[in-house]
């Protein structure tokens, strides 16, 4: 759950004929990635593509094109291998060139409606000239010059005597000048000072008017076909857009395939492979492939421990990633790819992140009434793009963040910026709730220590547990960073042994452990002073030195280097640490936002209607309308980047290295095909 899927390592050898063969079993198996080809031998040298591919991948590109331009779903699920192959083989490929052929004509309908409103634009402006524009065009001995300008009024003036040797024409705000071409120096100036916008003479014969006319005929025909091709478009969609996409797969399955000798090392009598595979699937690969190669080796991977300069001169080839999480957390995968896979080796943070994204997000936002929108959201999302592996994710992911929001809600008392502790429906519930939580921390660690006084529900965090809420978010950065950096620390042990994990990880941890306390020391502690000496900063010294040891020795800065980056990194950690405040200052934020929304709209709707303005009463409803969309569109937005934020920049920061490569097995995952 933690940790990637293990991998083995697949070298293969055999005669080159049998390379077809090998490359769809393979695929078959659905489990083998392989790895490119890179050497320079004499005699071997890299694979070439099997024959067919470039038939396929001529296909294949028609049918991507089409699917760039059609909105295909796939609803029913996948289409069997047999079926595809047979429509592949029938009248698909006719489908799809009568497809391309109406999505062509579209296309170049609408270019030339492009075209001729471009045109319409200009002839609309030169109308009031009511000259042809043959006159305009096709008389040599005369240069001709159109310009919009706002100071058309001023064109007598500007031009003075010039005006007696130009043909000259004022239509609204077009200027229209015949002249020689000696002139031409003199009109182009004038109309620079009259700031004119050069107009470029469209072609045709006759008066604009005329022409205005034909092109509204033309476009009208252009909008016809553009209708007529998107109705074409949407019956093929509906007869053949899930075949399309099953096709699609297919095509794309047999281009690895049919490439995938580019991977691979050849000679004129043999080929070698490397590969990687999941050990779990180790024995079924054997049975399958053994019976198709000369020689078949399977070796789980084991890396090579070592730290320091030994790194340099021997690099590891690492496994491709294949994420082994839960099912329940698979959906937090696509907030791990945002940063790149985990190091192969390394602990995979996704299982945490399903949970603790949406548990800060709610922390911040924490609306019960904008966690139900939130939710109704998902469900919307899911309902128009469940069927898409995106789609999917999605919604689940936002599902989550609505249920984390409306439970913070519910334990906060607030919904949609309201207060709703003393509301009818619901005191009987918060009065229980307050006379169970308001003395069960008194006494205890948490108050004496901690100093949570406030921190009872409902939790009012804009009001009298806001100090609580400050305190509380300082607290769970502390413990957010303290888990990234045991998790780091578990990294670093694995991979350089115990030594390194201590002084690359273990001093962070003395420094942050010290630190806290010295602080809450310090501020709940009157007789505490800055620089007291206690087992807490003499663990903050001690961390420092480890910290400086380990820039100096592991990290590679030399003991200058060590020296100076080492206190210096150690404010980096106060930052990191403070910077979890945005939890409290984001969600404060929310809270008065809303509240101003409501005290302004929805409490002046009130006064008005018992007033009997209605009118105000009207302006107030949307004003209170449209500051609660408003927030819930920030609540959306601003949240989810600074949970992000915490995760990505802070919390994983201390511990993980995104540079794992994507377990991509040759032949691809089915979705829309099945009985490969």
């Amino acid at each position: 759950m933690l940790s990637s899927v293990e991998m083995s390592r697949l070298t293969m050898a055999g005669s080159i004929g049998e390379l077809d063969a090998v490359l769809r079993l393979c695929a078959d198996l659905g489990n083998v990635h392989l790895t490119p080809y890179s050497g320079e031998t004499d005699g071997i040298s890299v694979g070439t593509p099997h024959p067919d591919a470039d038939e396929i991948s001529t296909l294949l590109s028609k049918v991507r094109s089409a699917i760039a331009v059609l909105n295909c779903t796939n609803k029913e699920g996948p289409i069997s291998a047999k079926i595809v192959k047979q429509a592949l083989s029938g009248k698909f490929p006719g489908d799809l060139d009568s497809i391309s052929s109406i999505i062509e004509n579209k296309n170049n309908a609408d270019a030339e409606i492009t075209r001729l409103e471009e045109r319409v634009s200009i002839l609309n402006v030169i109308a009031p000239l009511n000259v042809p524009l043959e006159l305009m065009t096709e008389l040599k001995s005369v240069e001709v010059y159109l310009g919009e300008t706002s100071k058309a009024r001023k064109a007598q003036q500007v031009f003075g005597e010039l005006s007696s040797r130009i043909e000259m024409h004022v239509a609204g705000n077009v200027v229209a000048v015949a002249c020689a071409g000696k002139e031409a120096a003199e009109v182009q100036m004038a109309m620079g000072e009259l700031n004119a916008k050069p107009i470029q003479i469209p072609s045709g014969k006759g008066t604009p008017s005329e022409l205005l006319k034909a092109a509204s005929v033309d476009i009208a025909k252009n909008q016809q076909i553009v209708s007529t091709c998107e109705s074409k478009m949407d019956t093929w969609i509906q007869n053949n857009g899930r075949m399309l996409l099953a096709v699609q797969e297919h095509l794309e399955r047999e281009n690895e395939i049919l490439t995938g000798h580019t991977l691979c090392a050849t000679s004129s009598h043999a080929f070698a492979l490397e590969a990687w595979l999941p050990t779990s699937e180790a024995d079924s690969a054997r049975s399958v492939l053994s019976k198709a190669c000369s020689h078949l080796m399977i070796e789980e991977f084991v890396e090579e421990h070592g730290h320091g300069d030994d790194d340099h001169h021997h690099e590891t080839e690492y496994p491709p990633v294949e994420y082994d999480t839960l099912a329940m957390t698979r959906h937090a995968s696509a907030l791990t790819n945002l940063v790149g896979r985990p190091k192969y080796g390394s602990i995979d943070p996704t299982s945490m992140l399903a949970f603790t994204f949406p548990i800060f997000y709610g922390l911040i936002l924490g609306d019960a009434g904008y966690g139900l929108v939130i939710m109704l959201l998902a469900l919307v999302l899911k309902s128009k793009l469940g069927h898409d592996p995106v789609g999917a994710v999605g919604a689940r992911i936002l599902m989550n963040m609505g249920i984390a929001t409306f439970i913070v809600g519910v334990l906060t008392a607030e919904a949609f910026g309201f207060v709703i502790e003393n509301w009818s429906p619901f005191a009987a519930f918060y009065d229980s709730l307050y006379n169970a939580t308001h003395h069960s921390l008194t006494g205890t660690v948490f108050d004496e220590i901690f100093g949570l006084s406030h921190t009872y529900l409902p939790f009012h965090r804009a009001g009298g547990a806001l100090q609580d809420y400050i305190l509380l978010s300082i607290y769970l950065g502390c413990a957010h960073l303290l888990i990234g950096f045991i998790i780091g620390f578990i990294n670093v042990f694995r991979a350089h042994g115990p030594v390194a994990a201590f002084f690359e990880k273990g001093s962070w941890m003395l420094i942050l452990i010290g630190g806290s306390a010295h602080v809450l020391r310090f501020v709940t502690d009157e007789s505490y002073g800055t620089f007291e000496g206690s087992i807490w900063s003499a663990m903050v010294v001690i961390g420092v030195i480890c910290l400086i040891y380990g820039l100096a020795v592991y990290e590679g800065f030399g003991w200058l280097g060590g020296i100076i980056m080492g206190p210096i990194e150690t404010f980096g950690l106060l930052a990191n640490t403070l910077s979890y405040l945005r939890v409290m200052a984001v969600g404060v934020a929310g809270v008065k936002i809303a509240e101003i929304g409501n005290e302004m709209g929805f409490h002046g709707m009130a006064d008005a209607v018992s007033s009997g303005d209605y009118l105000v009463a009207v302006l107030c409803f949307l004003i209170w309308i449209g500051v609660q969309v408003f927030a819930l569109a920030l609540g959306l937005l601003s949240p989810s980047i600074h949970a992000v934020r915490l995760h990505f920049v802070e919390w994983m920061g201390k511990f993980y290295d995104g540079s794992g490569q994507e377990f991509a097995p040759i032949g691809g995952r089915p979705l829309h095909v099945e009985g490969h």
